[in-house]
């Protein structure tokens, strides 16, 4: 069973029968899933490139690439220096990236024991850090040059902390 499956089937019911709610609408559901990669350190645009072309294969589909909005000294960055790689999925990509990730990334990555609930915040986002991205299936281990990490923001529309802290666990989300 899928993750929209899953959802559909167990977490919708569980949620309007434990909260009371007349109508499927009203459960908090998964918005999106933002995807991102800091690219400031590497200068190549050769490597940017690779790094470029991983992320599409991890996600999907092509990241953009995403300028510093404001300079900062301290990490040597100027307004309009390409900072970084985003990728937003929704949809069934979003759900076949949560998939993976809960499923298949998140047990192979080193040290794992479960996604802190710190990681939520009071909007109902919960936000992973991965250090190395090779965890991932889709990465073939010979031909890397470079190992990065990536962020992974899961946006829901909960109302409270708590009401995704229960989401994210009947969706089988491995919290601690």
């Amino acid at each position: 069973m899928d993750f929209k499956e899953r959802y559909e089937k167990k977490v919708v019911p569980e949620i309007m029968k434990r909260h009371g709610y007349t109508s499927p609408f009203l459960v908090p559901h998964l918005k999106k899933i933002a995807v991102n990669i800091g690219i400031g350190r590497i200068k190549d645009e050769k490597e940017r490139e690779f790094v470029s072309r991983q992320l599409a294969l991890l996600a999907g589909q092509k990241p953009v690439l995403r300028p510093a909005r404001k300079s900062i000294a301290a990490f040597k960055i100027r307004k309009g220096m390409l900072s970084g790689l985003m990728v937003t999925l929704r949809g069934r990509r979003m759900y076949d990236f949560l998939s993976r990730l809960c499923d298949v990334t998140l047990p192979r990555s080193r040290d794992f024991r479960g996604v802190s609930e710190s990681s939520v915040d009071n909007s109902g986002n919960l936000t992973i850090g991965i250090k190395e991205h090779i965890a991932f299936p889709e990465i073939m281990g010979e031909d890397v040059k470079t190992i990065f990490g990536l962020e992974a923001t899961i946006v829901t529309n909960a109302k409270t902390r708590e009401e995704a802290l229960e989401m994210y666990r009947l969706l089988g989300i491995p919290l601690k």
